[in-house]
């Protein structure tokens, strides 16, 4: 196995996927550092996952014009500089564009590369291995992002990790030349109103998804404002016309390349890819994968620092089974793959992660139960590896050489899809749970008088922030009204909380009971170096389920 060679493809994929987490635990340091407010990064993390998801298949295309090694190197020359802007910003604004739009058009180049180079340079067991050591190091970076910027922002400043991507980045265009490549299809050309309307289109709906937790999905719970004025059509929140809007541009992109290959052209993404059933079944399980991993990786967090009121580094620890199994399963996951199918090891994977998020449910609570906590996370891990060291193979190895680029471009965008939908729905279930739980509390407590009750209830109608206990306290004091109302208001809001990170878990673990019942559609049977050489037309594979 050329090992130079995952290695320089494993430490890119390591960085691009902590560096997201890294943002999201030090935003509290971000927001105080820069003078800025929360909603203004979050706005910068929002950003981040759009341009993600919107310009995939368009940096996957880059790959098949420029070559997947130079559009690999392109890519991290990208990121380096935008990880560099990012660490010096010396406001929101530098810091938005450094990092979600110069890192993030960096990681759509560098990420399809990084699937392409893995199918080029590798087959049979040793591709399921780079595949499965690549899925292990995404979902440990994932798992243990939380730690390493939680101990440096402590020890130092959040801008430390931006500066060492920088240099990471800069160590690894040193070695990229080691990295194998075919040769760039002549005669490619890229499909510019395709782009324009994958990226408007995949837009729409991931920026809608990712605003249901704060303008709500059907019922406005706050809204959209230009100008003070309330942007709510017909009364509805506006996030399901941003994503109807978003569906009807990408029906309309879909229309255009089928016409733009009939004739004869070069689409951003041929028509006849998405009819190979196993890259669609194991992009869709890349998508049903990320949804479960962001929404746990949303939930558990806010539990431990909001309910326990750990910070950053603690709070990584705590993660740290997660990580620690998962990277362990997805590399023992190809050599369960040389007798066991994908559709297999997937579901006992999804089975094993049903448990484990019904174990992580039942444990936590106002105190922390340890062990029961770290063995349902390790099994949470544990469930992600089997699943993650799959799917990669499944994917790539559903097209010829010649295609990887856009089977790349396909799981990039299966991945930052679902990975927005993950966050978006838990989030919306945590946040509504903890509304309607508080309002039932509140109203059915003995000690909160009625006219109280209704009052509070109507004041905290468009919904409750996930905040800790102190801070509710602070603002119980503040209420006139006896200090036992004011208990029972904060007791109320403790229960609620803890009720809604358990239903949103609940929900992860249902999301993953259900995608048990769409691995049907893996390859029943261990996929070996024949499933690596599909044709060019993209045939149906024998081995997916009917």
């Amino acid at each position: 196995m050329r090992r130079a060679t995952i290695f320089i493809l494993a430490t890119a994929q390591f960085i691009m996927v902590v560096d997201t987490t890294v943002m999201n635990v030090s935003i509290s340091n971000v927001v105080a550092d820069l003078g800025t407010t929360v909603p203004a990064v979050q706005a910068a993390i929002t950003v981040y996952a759009l341009v993600m998801a919107a310009f995939m298949l368009t940096g996957a295309k880059l790959g098949d014009m420029w070559g997947r090694r130079r559009t690999f190197a392109a890519g991290l020359v990208l990121y380096g500089a935008g990880s560099l802007i990012t660490a010096l910003s010396p406001n929101v604004t530098v810091l938005t564009i450094g990092w979600s739009f110069v890192e993030g058009f960096g990681a759509v180049l560098v990420i399809p590369a990084i699937a392409a180079l893995t199918a080029v340079n590798y087959e049979g067991a040793e591709r399921a291995l780079a595949y499965g050591i690549l899925g292990g190091v995404a979902g440990a970076a994932a798992a243990a992002g939380p730690l390493i910027g939680g101990f440096v922002t402590a020890a130092w400043t959040w801008r430390v990790v931006f500066a060492a991507e920088t240099v990471i980045v800069a160590a690894l265009l040193t070695l990229v030349h080691r990295i194998e490549d075919v040769q760039a299809q002549r005669g490619v050309r890229l499909d510019r109103r395709g782009a324009a309307l994958s990226a408007i289109g995949m837009g729409l709906v991931v920026f809608g998804i990712l605003k249901i937790p704060v303008w709500g999905f059907i019922e406005p719970v706050g809204a959209l404002t230009i100008g003070g004025t309330e942007i709510t059509p017909l009364g509805f929140s506006i996030v399901p016309f941003l994503v109807l809007g978003g569906i009807a541009v990408l029906m309309w992109f879909a229309g255009a390349e089928r016409r733009l290959s009939d004739d004869g052209g070069m689409p951003l993404l041929r028509p006849d890819m998405l009819k190979v059933a196993q890259l669609r079944a194991g992009a869709a399980m890349v998508g049903a994968q990320q949804l479960i991993i962001a929404g746990v990786l949303f939930v558990l967090p806010l539990y431990l620092q909001l309910v326990l009121g750990m910070d950053a580094l603690q709070t990584g620890v705590r993660l740290l089974p997660i990580s620690v199994a998962m990277m362990l399963a997805a590399l023992s996951g190809p050599s369960l793959a040389k007798t066991m199918s994908p559709r297999l090891l997937v579901r006992i994977g999804l089975l094993v992660l049903f448990a484990a998020l019904i174990g992580t449910m039942a444990s936590i609570g106002p105190q922390l139960s340890g062990v029961p906590f770290a063995l349902s996370l390790a099994g949470v891990g544990l469930g992600l590896g089997l699943i993650v060291s799959q799917l990669g193979n499944v994917v790539m190895s559903s097209v010829g050489e010649e295609r990887v680029s856009e089977a790349g471009g396909v799981q990039g965008t299966a991945q930052y899809f679902g990975s927005s939908l993950g966050t978006a729905l838990i989030g919306a279930v945590l946040l509504a749970g903890l509304t309607t739980g508080f309002h039932q509390r509140v109203q059915a407590d003995p000690n909160v008088p009625a006219p109280v009750a209704r009052e509070v209830v109507q004041e905290t109608q468009d919904g409750l922030a996930m905040v800790s206990l102190p801070t509710v306290e602070a603002e119980a004091e503040k209420l006139e009204m006896p200090a036992k109302a004011q208990s029972a208001l904060v007791n109320a809001y403790s229960d609620a909380q803890v009720a809604a990170l358990k239903e949103a878990l609940l929900w992860a673990a249902a999301f993953a009971l259900v995608a048990v019942w769409f691995a049907r559609r893996l390859p029943a049977r261990p996929l070996g170096e024949a499933d690596a050489d599909v044709g060019v037309g993209g045939a149906e594979v024998a081995s997916a389920a009917p």
